[in-house]
């Protein structure tokens, strides 16, 4: 005797139903794995999203501005959010514990006196120094010996800043013995006493005067008399965003970066 209609239907269907459940459950497992891959890893082809907070060397004030658009292009849902200040205050922050993912300064000493607080630093650029005047350099303004001059007023970091130790040293090493009318906090501090006419001169980074061309004349120093100033990159331990902080300090020393700071005058590192 043949089976009833309504049993074949039951039998199909229970057929059906086994043959594509392992279907349903290779898909569910492929796709779940991936997800929880992408986030809980952050890999592939995309960092995590997050909001990062990077404190970055007064130095770089323009040209990470840029590079920050650049990412946040290049990364849609990641803001970059920059602190600029002198070195040795960011570091003074990083110690008290202020809340940031990355950190990027003007020299080595300062980075590697945080290496407890910091991941493995990478120098992402180079720099070196120039004498800044006034547009038109009325001073006549030379070269470092005119620095000198006591009827000069000139204007430098404090010592503890990078660019104002790199200036004493270079002016030590000439025996050059300048008495500055004020030691600033800062290199974009100095500049802009050069800039403002309260200063006749100053020592700065030469990718600081490219960003006031009009303004204030930069006077070159030879590479015998120079100092190179270096920036190194790293990521902050106590980031909450450890990943992402990690994809954005990768990506400053990559191509489009590079790019970005050679333009604005830096050196490859």
């Amino acid at each position: 005797m043949s089976p009833s209609p309504t049993r074949r239907r039951t039998v199909v269907a229970a057929l059906a139903t086994a043959l594509l459940l392992p279907l349903a459950a290779a898909c569910g497992n492929d796709g779940s794995k991936e997800d929880a891959g992408d986030s809980a890893t952050g890999t592939g082809s995309h960092p995590p999203k997050a909001e990062l907070t990077v404190l970055a060397a007064a130095s770089l004030t323009d040209v990470f501005k840029t590079a920050g658009a650049a990412y946040e292009k290049a990364h849609p849902g990641t803001k970059v959010t920059f602190s600029f200040a002198g070195s040795q205050e960011l570091a003074a922050q990083v110690r008290q514990g202020a809340p940031a993912d990355a950190l990027v300064t003007a020299d080595t000493k300062t980075m590697d006196g945080l290496s407890s607080d910091t991941g493995t630093p990478k120098v992402i650029a180079k720099n070196r120094l120039v004498i800044a005047t006034e547009d038109g350099n009325p001073k006549k303004v030379d070269e470092l010996k005119d620095l000198a001059d006591p009827g000069l007023k000139v204007v430098l970091a404090a010592p503890e800043v990078p660019v104002g130790r790199y200036g004493q040293k270079i002016l030590d090493a000439q025996r050059i013995a300048v008495k500055p009318v004020s030691q600033e906090p800062n290199v974009r501090a100095v500049l802009s006493k050069v800039e403002l006419g309260e200063a006749d001169a100053g020592l700065v980074y030469k990718t600081d005067v490219a960003t006031v061309p009009d303004k204030v004349d930069a006077i070159e120093i030879p590479d015998a008399q120079n100092a190179i100033a270096e920036y190194p990159a790293a990521t902050l331990k106590t980031s909450k965003h450890g990943e992402a902080a990690t994809a954005f300090v990768t990506w400053l020393a990559g191509p489009e970066a590079q790019k970005i700071l050679q333009d604005a005058g830096f050196q490859k590192p």
